[in-house]
């Protein structure tokens, strides 16, 4: 009986306090509402933006018959030809509706495709904020954002397996003979090297994965290889900051499916070889210069030769920066995934 009891009490003491909260609660919904409806809820009045004039404005300096800019002044700034971009923007348009002319819910007109794909092209060539170009194309931050996202994103999936492409067996051939005509070096792919980007908005929680002890920040790092013409033919990019190009190379794809063999002196060898920095392991598939050499002229002579024709794939990142204003200041986008896309879509353009 005794223990019936307790547990008697104990199920109304529960049930007591349940109750009481409930009913603490109830009351502090109630001051809630009366503070609510006596202070009504203030909304941030819409702009009346001009969207049709600004496109009329941007189609009459630049995509009318009677345009008002050179192809030259077009390119410069758009860093690309007028053909190349309207070609880029109906493939957009035909890839995702984002890219089309719509109206909202309340019948609002939108922005036309050359205004979606002005906008990104201006902050990737300028590398500038999204709401720099509000006075230009009355496109507010969030839509200049959103239509950059949705360009690096539509410009990956829709070139990336054309202009990031493997080489074929007929390309191997003409990167071999025209690296044997341009540098000396028969039997040469390419040149393969590595460069950080930085990441500001990193999260702390990530922070010490993507810093490296030489560099003091965290960053992503690019691996690419190009021909003696800036082709890109290899880019992984996406690796945490703290690697180097020592273990990048297990998760690089650089020696997969490619059939390199060529003939030379009678003799037949299986790969073809890459011009890499000393940081690189000892591979036959990497060719460095010459640490220890008996005859010392023949050691710089080769060593000059090497370090010219490996200057390639610097010369890609540096046309990279300077090309896209965006990529010389640290990536600001808060996820890995938004990062690379901006990359490989800067890649993409450049090829």
């Amino acid at each position: 009986m005794s223990s019936s009891s307790d547990e008697e009490n104990a199920g109304n003491f529960f049930l007591g306090m349940i109750l009481e909260t409930a009913k603490i609660v109830a009351e502090m919904e109630e001051d809630g509402e009366d503070e609510e409806t006596s202070q009504p809820r203030t909304r941030v009045a819409a702009l009346n933006r001009d969207r049709e004039g600004a496109y009329e404005r941007l189609a009459g300096d630049y995509f009318s018959k009677n345009y008002v800019y050179t192809n030259e002044q077009f390119g410069c700034r758009f860093q690309m030809s007028r053909q190349l971009f309207v070609r880029i923007a109906n493939d957009l348009a035909n890839y995702d509706d984002f890219f089309t002319l719509r109206y909202d819910g309340r019948g609002r007109r939108g922005f036309t495709t050359f205004q979606k794909c002005t906008s990104p092209l201006c902050q990737l060539a300028y590398g500038t904020a999204s709401d720099s170009w509000n006075e230009s194309l009355t496109m507010s931050e969030r839509m200049s954002w959103g239509c950059l996202y949705e360009f690096f994103k539509g410009i990956v999936n829709l070139y990336r397996k054309v202009y990031l492409r493997r080489p074929t067996k007929k390309d191997i051939g003409k990167l071999y003979t025209f690296h044997e005509e341009t540098h000396g070096f028969p039997g040469m792919l390419g040149s393969i090297d590595c460069t950080h980007w930085q990441w500001c908005n990193c999260p702390v929680a990530w922070c010490d994965q993507y810093m490296s002890g030489d560099i003091g920040y965290p960053s992503i790092i690019l691996e690419a290889a190009c021909s003696q013409d800036l082709w890109i033919w290899h880019a992984l990019f996406g690796v945490v900051g703290s690697n180097n190009d020592l273990n990048l190379l297990t998760r690089s794809h650089v020696f997969d499916d490619i059939d390199s063999s060529f003939m030379l002196n009678g003799v037949s060898y299986k790969h073809g070889y890459y011009l890499a920095d000393d940081t690189y392991p000892s591979y036959t598939a990497m060719v460095k210069t010459i640490p220890e050499l008996s005859d010392e002229k023949r050691k710089k002579m080769f060593a000059k030769w090497q370090e010219l024709a490996r200057r390639d794939v610097e010369r890609l990142f540096d046309v990279i920066k300077a090309k896209w204003g965006i990529i010389q200041q640290p990536a600001h986008a808060f996820e890995p995934k938004k990062v690379r896309y901006i990359m490989y879509a800067c890649l993409i353009l450049q090829t």
